[in-house]
């Protein structure tokens, strides 16, 4: 976010009329509120540096489009967020999963999961956010980013409309939905698992 040292007017103002030092302040100043947009979203097969670069290329690019109406950063996570969600549906992510596919923590999470109702033991914590990940994965770019902000980044039904732009039924509609998704893949991981 901008310190209060940083003139965002006149930044904003320089890069409209195309001067290069300015540019290079916005960037360097929104440039770690960038990263941690594109680190939560970030598509499998893609670089960080290369998604910053590219949501920074379309910002600079569209800069004229920003109005002021809303601060900044919601501009540019809308930004930021898109881009990641076009790259995801560039890669067209493998459709299934395997259970050779899983790391032997994630396998042993889903084998515990599969056989108790217990808690999984805290030394299994890491290998079952793993295991959440790749099943976040395996959903439509807009169900994993649904359940991406509302529960691992803990954001508001607020906070999310402002992101996407979507309206406060849609954003609930669509969390229940990709929360039914996400419970099916694990429940077909951990009756088949050789298949997901």
């Amino acid at each position: 976010m901008p310190e209060s040292s940083f003139d965002l007017e006149d930044c904003l103002r320089r890069v409209r009329e195309h001067d290069e030092h300015a540019a290079r302040d916005l960037m360097g100043e929104f440039y770690p509120f960038v990263l941690k947009m594109v680190r939560a979203h970030l598509p499998h097969r893609s670089s960080e540096e290369d998604l910053c670069q590219m949501i920074f290329i379309k910002i600079f690019n569209n800069i004229d489009q920003y109005s002021g109406k809303v601060p900044l950063e919601h501009w540019i996570s809308r930004i930021a967020i898109n881009t990641c969600l076009n790259q995801i549906k560039a890669e067209k992510i493998r459709p299934e999963l395997r259970l050779a596919d899983l790391s032997e923590g994630e396998t042993r999470v889903v084998e515990t999961l599969a056989a108790t109702r217990d808690d999984l033991p805290s030394s299994e914590s890491s290998s079952a956010k793993e295991l959440v990940h790749r099943l976040l994965g395996q959903l439509k770019p807009q169900d994993r980013l649904i359940l991406n902000l509302l529960h691992i980044e803990e954001r508001t039904i607020e906070e999310i409309k402002a992101i996407t732009g979507w309206n406060t039924a849609l954003v609930k509609v669509r969390a229940f939905r990709a929360r039914q998704k996400m419970k099916a893949l694990y429940t077909q991981l951990a009756k088949n698992p050789t298949q997901l």
